[in-house]
């Protein structure tokens, strides 16, 4: 089972060369193998230690960053994931593998548990047509609850639909309007969510992305969709006007009347 992760190459997270610093790439692929290994176990699952890691190219400001890990072996207790971290251009569609690298995971068993780890699954992923990114749900994105606060869930949802806007353009997007978001279910500090999204329909400078955030318990594998919503991205030129969109795949549907009102 392969765990995406998606994220931008914002200052904040660059050294002083302009490029993405290693340790937040690591960051990146220890945390999904840390999904991987623990979607697969379905127990708590911890980290032991990592191969060589070779760090390829650099990763720029303003690029994004797509952190895959995958389970390639399994022991009694232990799961070897190997990673990778690409970087691409979001208006060019170039990309280019940064880092390579393999983690080396345990599940922890409970007391008397010899049940064996589940064998690898040999099959491929299929290609829907959504766009599928994970992340974490740690202490500092939660609420006096206990559960991921809003605006942190609005903030990866609008990450998911410019991501998603900008590589089926390959233009400058920004964010117009959200058209409805449903908040569903609540997501606990320690759940995984998955953000799905797809673009939906498509204008002369506008796309409409919906963006659904399913949460995940990764001890029990429970799934449940939290948050949908549907955002309104449009592509601008150096002047911040709209600009009509050329490249991406054509979809069933338009947005001319939503353009209209924009220009």
């Amino acid at each position: 089972m392969t765990v995406r992760l998606i994220d931008m190459v914002f200052p904040g997270d660059a050294n002083h060369h302009g490029t993405l610093f290693g340790g937040v790439g690591l960051a990146h692929l220890d945390k999904v193998a840390f999904l991987a290994a623990s979607r697969h176990a379905r127990r708590a699952v911890v980290t032991a230690g990592c191969e060589r890691i070779d760090f390829a190219a650099p990763a720029r400001i303003g690029e994004m960053v797509e952190a895959v890990g995958r389970v390639v072996r399994i022991g009694r207790s232990s799961l070897g994931v190997e990673v990778e971290l690409h970087a691409e251009s979001l208006l060019s569609g170039e990309r280019r593998l940064c880092t390579r690298g393999a983690f080396n995971m345990v599940a922890l068993r409970p007391a008397g548990d010899d049940h064996p780890l589940a064998p690898l699954d040999q099959a491929g992923e299929a290609d829907d047509g959504w766009l599928r990114t994970a992340e974490m749900v740690f202490p500092g994105t939660t609420n006096h609850y206990g559960t991921l606060f809003g605006g942190d869930a609005l903030k990866l949802m609008g990450k998911a639909a410019f991501v998603t806007a900008t590589r089926h353009a390959r233009e400058v997007m920004v964010m117009a309007a959200t058209n409805r978001i449903d908040f569903k279910a609540p997501i606990d500090g320690g759940d995984m969510v998955e953000l799905v999204s797809r673009v939906k329909m498509v204008g002369r400078s506008s796309l409409s992305v919906e963006v659904q955030l399913w949460a995940e318990r990764l001890l029990t594998g429970e799934r449940r969709r939290s948050t949908t919503a549907e955002f309104l991205m449009v592509a601008v030129d150096d002047a911040g006007k709209p600009k009509t969109i050329k490249a991406g795949r054509s979809l069933d549907g338009c947005l001319d009347a939503i353009d209209g009102g924009l220009g």
